[in-house]
């Protein structure tokens, strides 16, 4: 039986067990609706969250994501040909992931606006760090031996790169563009969060405020949603571009 077909079920069983607790134990809406009410919410209020709020939150995602992949994948081959810029910038990388990083997006927000560039800049600040670090990682992880063979046959800075370092760095480079993915809604969430007029995290917030908890809890599920749909979607990327990933994730058992 495929994996999908598994987390289908899973999922289904997920739900009924919900939906049971909330009606056998009469859990007060407001704390915890039943999934066939937010299913309900998420009817009724369609035209709002999908054709407004989810499409400000993903634009916020996809911009801020490619921002990270762009300057992130340059800075980690920078850092991987030079000792000088690994030396001078790699420890602060490490050391901005040691403050809270939501407790540094209003100052991002500060800096950039209530506008699209502030949501973006704190998106940013979720996903840039798994994709450099990873992207560094695969860099180093070349074989050293292959790579010494390979320049003894008279093969040049490109033809390393691509015949040796780029595959190498692949699996690595796509197993942070994973976290960054998921990240990436996350820090949307919270951009909006922060401050915004439109967006799945806007809407939620101001859900929560008045207690509208089916509609607090359609907006939750529309994000889990985004997020799983781009995690998807890197691994599909990855499979097509990395041989290695054919081989780790057959489509069934």
């Amino acid at each position: 039986m495929s994996r999908g077909i598994w987390f289908g079920i899973s999922i289904a069983i997920f739900f009924a067990a919900w939906e049971a607790v909330c009606r056998i134990f009469a859990v007060p809406p407001f704390i915890l609706p039943p999934p066939s009410t937010v299913v309900v919410a998420l009817w009724d209020l369609r035209e709002s969250l999908l054709g407004v709020h989810l499409w400000a939150t993903l634009k916020e995602v996809l911009l801020g994501l490619s921002v990270s992949i762009v300057f992130g994948v340059l800075l980690a081959f920078a850092m991987s040909m030079s000792k000088l810029i690994e030396r001078l910038v790699y420890p602060y990388i490490v050391i901005s992931q040691t403050i809270p990083i939501i407790a540094l997006s209003p100052v991002f927000i500060l800096w950039f606006g209530y506008d699209l560039s502030g949501k973006i800049a704190v998106t940013i600040l979720f996903t840039f760090f798994p994709i450099v670090v990873n992207t560094y990682d695969g860099l180093r992880s070349t074989d050293q031996e292959m790579l010494q063979l390979i320049k003894t046959m008279g093969a040049n800075r490109w033809q390393i790169f691509t015949k040796l370092q780029l595959p190498s760095c692949l699996p690595h480079f796509f197993s942070g563009l994973k976290v960054a993915a998921t990240y990436s809604v996350a820090g949307a969430t919270i951009g909006e969060w922060l401050g915004a007029s439109e967006g799945l995290g806007y809407f939620g917030r101001r859900a929560s405020g008045n207690f509208q908890a089916p509609a607090l809890f359609a907006s939750v599920l529309l994000l889990s949603v985004l997020g799983m749909i781009l995690f998807w979607l890197v691994g599909r990327i990855e499979r097509q571009l990395s041989p290695h990933a054919k081989n780790k994730h057959p489509s069934s058992k």
